[in-house]
């Protein structure tokens, strides 16, 4: 993969391909994940992915589940794209007259890589988030349980106001209306708010992921020279995927944390990574790291294993005709 030339435009089609698939399978997980993070201990709505899930679908009906995936599925294609033509990018000029990389040169191509993907993914994980848990905020404040589908539009009021100052009743609040608001009153960094913790997060993320995926790929090929089969590719993305989700799960939580906006009765807001870090082990314990891994993992998982296998079977590329179609050739 070091000594193949980079083709950015390839590169940009594989990732929106399997980002906007990966998406569009997985973010009702993603959803719970992101509710399950955010609800403190004493006020808990929902008691795992399941109940989150049920009761999502029955106050808020069955797109209730794709809150915020708009914003997800349109700055997906330029994220997946940047993190892994940037790893690329990083091992092609880290290797040296075409042998192997070190796992110390791979952890730097993958740490270059999560560093490059902030840029995109800091603004959509912040809109996203907002969207997300609104539900949850909405049932907090009512009692801890399921919302009755006529209470949806105060949900929707809810979140709003946060935002704009005359939101039109039982509309809900777009990733549009929130970008501007947040444009509007903070700038720029608004949008960025939580970037630190996004670093935290996605660097160590891809250090261990794309050095874990690429010895996991290895071991599938028949020769040193060969390429492992697709379904080789996609199993490795998945465990690569899932284990570098877990291993950085607390950064998630403490992101998910300071990128919230909008909160429920009783709940804290952050000064930043250290006092957020600080007041969750002080009241909720080391355990509320690990709020919504299981979730994170089955997102992550499937979402990187159809990636892999879009670079695999080189669609973009046979697009852009600059190579045939990867699956029928293998």
């Amino acid at each position: 993969m070091s000594q193949q030339p980079i083709s950015l435009p390839a590169k940009l089609i594989n990732g929106g391909i399997a980002g906007i698939v990966g998406v569009t399978c997985v973010f009702p997980i993603d959803l719970a994940k992101t509710r399950l993070q955010n609800q403190r201990q004493g006020h808990q709505v929902y008691k795992n992915m399941m109940d989150c899930l049920f009761k999502t679908v029955r106050s808020e009906g069955y797109f209730g589940m794709y809150r915020g995936a708009a914003v997800n599925l349109t700055l997906v294609t330029p994220e997946k794209a940047i993190k892994l033509a940037a790893n690329d990018f990083f091992r092609h000029h880290l290797a040296k007259d075409g042998k192997g990389l070190t796992v110390f040169k791979e952890m730097l191509a993958g740490c270059g890589a999560g560093m490059c993907q902030v840029i995109i993914t800091t603004p959509m994980e912040m809109l996203k988030i907002q969207l997300q848990d609104a539900g949850r905020i909405a049932a907090q404040q009512r009692k801890p349980g399921i919302m009755s589908p006529t209470k949806l539009a105060a949900t929707n009021t809810v979140l709003s106001r946060s935002y704009t100052s005359s939101p039109a009743p039982g509309r809900a609040v777009s990733a549009t209306q929130i970008a501007r608001e947040l444009l509007h009153t903070q700038g720029i960094q608004g949008l960025y708010k939580g970037l630190g913790a996004t670093l935290m997060r996605d660097v160590p993320f891809s250090m261990v992921y794309f050095p874990l995926f690429a010895h996991l790929n290895h071991m599938g090929q028949s020769s040193p020279d060969g390429t492992s089969p697709f379904y080789w590719s996609f199993v490795s993305g998945c465990l690569a995927g899932s284990t570098a989700a877990v291993a950085v799960n607390p950064c998630d939580v403490v992101k998910t944390r300071l990128q919230s906006l909008s909160r429920g009765a009783n709940e804290e807001s952050y000064k930043g990574v250290v006092d957020c870090v600080s007041k969750i082990m002080q009241r909720e314990g080391p355990s509320a790291f690990l709020k919504g891994a299981g979730c994170r993992a089955l997102v992550i998982a499937p979402l990187f294993g159809i990636a892999q296998v879009m670079y695999f079977v080189g669609v973009g590329e046979f697009i852009m005709g600059q190579t045939p179609f990867g699956l029928l050739s293998a």
